[in-house]
């Protein structure tokens, strides 16, 4: 009792003074072949509701891809980098589960398969090596300063990190912190960003749930799953209209707060050449 209550009359703001400060929302073109048709926005034209697709994205978005092992997460991501790099784009590419010389060759390779020549790109992709520096994994104010560093050096307006899960590893109940604080960095820079997120085997397939549980989902823009279904039942048979024995890979939005977007379950595909393409969604012909 008795003591002075601060208030933050700064942080109290109406909606025109808002709006003064929000960025114009496009879209992001990802590279990967069946997503961007995906987004939209509606406006408002002779008075009534039109749909405008967006082609990508939403911009200053930040994004999770979840899914079990050998879904496909890191292609994704890869592909998004080569995409935004050959648009002459900087792209900060923070690896936590594999060495920075190691995850050059896959980008390399996606690059290849995407018909780009990665040596007139590679300079746009500056990549944070959290694998080989634990520094970087464990301390985020060290992480924080390492990527404002890199953001201002290199004017980067995209970044991936693959994985996020990575920086809560053997600490779950920290998830929800450590995801809300690498939200809010990205958001203060202005990124556009994705995160990669691992699903436990045990995790329903097509949910957003990951690691460290809802935390991932419940934070950030939008979350996109992808799922790997083995069809072992006449009933699967019929749902996927593929054979008994065969393994189906879905792919789906899990919302989207800057931007509209489709709601199906759509089959993907992982190419031989190791590019991932969303395609048609279930029950459509």
């Amino acid at each position: 009792m008795g003591e002075e209550r601060e208030v933050l009359k700064e942080s109290i703001l109406v909606g025109g003074e808002a709006m003064e400060k929000a960025p114009k929302i496009k879209g992001v073109a990802t590279g990967i072949e069946g997503l961007d048709e995906l987004f939209f926005t509606n406006e408002i034209r002779d008075g009534k509701v039109k749909r405008v697709p967006l082609g990508g994205i939403p911009s200053y978005s930040i994004f999770n891809i979840t899914g079990v092992s050998d879904t496909g997460k890191s292609l994704m991501v890869e592909q998004y980098a080569v995409k935004r790099a050959s648009s002459g784009e900087k792209v900060i590419f923070v690896t936590v589960e594999s060495p920075a010389h190691f995850v050059i060759g896959g980008i390399q390779a996606r690059a290849y398969a995407m018909g780009v020549d990665f040596e007139e790109i590679n300079d746009n992709i500056i990549l944070i090596d959290a694998a080989s520096y634990s520094a970087l994994r464990d301390n985020l104010p060290t992480l924080f300063n390492t990527l404002a560093y890199a953001i201002k050096t290199y004017r980067a307006r995209h970044t991936v990190v693959d994985s996020i899960t990575g920086l809560f590893e053997a600490r779950e109940m920290m998830a929800r912190t450590v995801v809300r604080q690498v939200f809010n960095f990205l958001k203060k820079w202005y990124q556009t960003a994705i995160f990669v997120s691992q699903k436990r085997s045990g995790h329903e397939e097509l949910t957003a749930e990951a690691a460290g549980g809802y935390a991932v989902g419940h934070i950030v823009d939008g979350t996109m799953v992808l799922a790997k279904v083995l069809v072992d039942s006449q009933y699967k048979a019929r749902l996927y209209g593929k054979p008994v024995g065969e393994v189906v890979r879905l792919f789906r939005i899990d919302g989207c707060r800057l931007a509209g977007h489709d709601t199906r379950t759509r089959f993907f595909e992982i190419t031989p050449e190791g590019l991932v393409k969303i395609g048609k969604a279930l029950g459509e012909k």
